[in-house]
């Protein structure tokens, strides 16, 4: 959806939305009414047929739901996972019926499934629900059932619907059927989920709003940018239509190294910006974790929310754990070395893009480098490329003072791009603190004496 929506647009969005999931909420309570009729009947009449009750019709136009349907040609029990799974979010008070009571062993009803969680009070789906409201006691419709809920299913592997196993050694049909954060946000108010940077999810969403222009980089660094962008446009395309998901990995990761300021974070804003995806930075040295294991957790969350939505990773300072390795002397070692296999089989496994940030190339290991599509440098700026960013880098409605020579700037200091904006920030802001709009020559002497003594270095 685009992020440009109204709020009109979105309440309408919310209203039509609102219908769709009514009728086919609709749907789901006379199915399972029937089921539970049939199953407490004293005397069958051969069973209930799930199909003989037809699910709504659904029109694109209708609503956020009603196109996903439509667009994934979702199958009746299709519709049922999914509508299921999201009653808790919705509506939750329509499955208190199978809350009922077995009399004879004084507990629930074991083919019903279900789970109650720790703050939420009503019904929580579980497969089984999912398997009796289909097919009761009829094996084969369960099997079939089951079938369309392994890994390779679409509504599983697009990441819609997600099964959390409540306890490993448990059948997997016991696991809560539930539909991710992304996907109710879509179905009900019709926007888009982004997460949060926290605790549980250690990613920050980073954007810009520049564009190609302010990015001033040599032609081949731009050039292997481009093999990027082309990546992220035409990968599926690559794998699907031209069949090599079996020879080529699923997603793209590329090394980014070279010297603070040069450009390695907006590229990867850009890169976003340009083929619509978001983009999310992953500080490895804060994530990092003491805790054995604790680490694996932090990336498997981030990856996970990554998975199906053509994200892009932002891993800056890579080296915290692709720096070069030491000797194994003790079992912390170890427990490196598994974080580091850890986070390359994720990415090798990730069907998106993912950098890796590094000041110096040259710390990081060869072996983990042969691995990468592409390793780009990023150079500090030559002095026309200075000069070009100097000319760009001030507002529109700053004016600069007759004694301010950029091109002698830019010939004489050689500083990055970032550190040129530092600058210009100082010196704008002194401009505006003396109530005019003009930069002078003395104010850019001052920032730069700044910059240097922060850098280490002598004016």
């Amino acid at each position: 959806m685009d992020a440009r929506t109204d709020s009109s647009e979105l309440v309408s969005i919310a209203a039509e939305n609102a219908q769709a999931l009514a009728d086919e909420m609709a749907w789901l309570t006379t199915v399972a009414d029937r089921r539970l009729e049939d199953y407490f009947a004293k005397e069958s009449s051969g069973g209930f047929d799930f199909y003989s009750v037809t699910p709504p019709k659904t029109h694109p136009a209708q609503s956020r739901y009603s196109q996903f349907v439509q667009q994934h040609r979702l199958s009746p029990e299709n519709r049922l996972l999914l509508i299921l799974a999201l009653i808790p979010f919705i509506k939750p008070q329509l499955l208190d019926v199978f809350f009922t009571r077995n009399s004879a062993i004084e507990r629930g009803f074991s083919e019903f499934g279900g789970v109650q969680g720790k703050h939420h009070a009503g019904f929580m789906p579980t497969v089984e629900t999912a398997l009796f409201i289909v097919a009761g006691d009829n094996l084969a419709m369960r099997f079939n059932l089951m079938r369309q809920l392994d890994k390779e299913s679409p509504l599983i592997s697009q990441g819609v619907l997600q099964i959390v196993a409540q306890n490993a050694t448990e059948p997997w049909s016991s696991g809560l059927l539930t539909v991710s954060r992304e996907y109710v946000t879509l179905f009900t108010s019709g926007g888009r989920y982004l997460p949060e940077y926290s605790v549980d999810f250690p990613a920050r969403r980073i954007r810009t709003q520049l564009d190609w222009r302010h990015l001033v980089l040599p032609a081949t660094t731009l050039e292997q940018l481009e093999e990027i962008r082309h990546w992220l446009q035409y990968g599926q395309q690559l794998l699907d239509e031209w069949e090599m998901r079996d020879k080529l990995s699923p997603g793209y990761t590329s090394l980014f190294h070279g010297a603070p300021g040069t450009g390695k974070t907006l590229a990867a804003c850009l890169l976003g910006k340009f083929c619509q995806s978001e983009v999310y930075k992953v500080d490895l040295s804060l994530m990092v974790s003491k805790y054995i294991g604790e680490t694996e957790k932090n990336l498997a969350r981030v990856f996970e929310a990554a998975e199906h939505r053509r994200w892009i990773l932002f891993f800056d300072e890579a080296d915290a754990l692709f720096g070069k390795r030491t000797k194994v002397d003790d079992s912390h070692d170890r427990y490196a070395n598994q974080e580091i296999s850890y986070l390359l089989q994720r990415i090798e496994e990730f069907n998106g893009v993912v950098i890796l940030a590094s000041n110096l190339k040259a710390n990081i290991d060869d072996a983990f480098i042969r691995r990468f599509q592409s390793v780009i440098h990023f150079p500090m700026p030559r002095a026309a490329e200075r000069y070009k960013i100097w000319r760009q880098a001030f507002s529109r409605k700053a004016r600069l003072h007759p004694d301010l020579d950029l091109g002698q700037l830019a010939e004489k200091h050689e500083i990055s791009g970032g550190t040129i904006m530092n600058i210009v920030r100082f010196v704008s802001l002194r401009s505006l603190s003396r109530q005019d709009n003009v930069i002078l020559k003395e104010d850019i002497e001052e920032g730069l004496r700044r910059e240097y003594l922060k850098l280490g270095r002598r004016l």
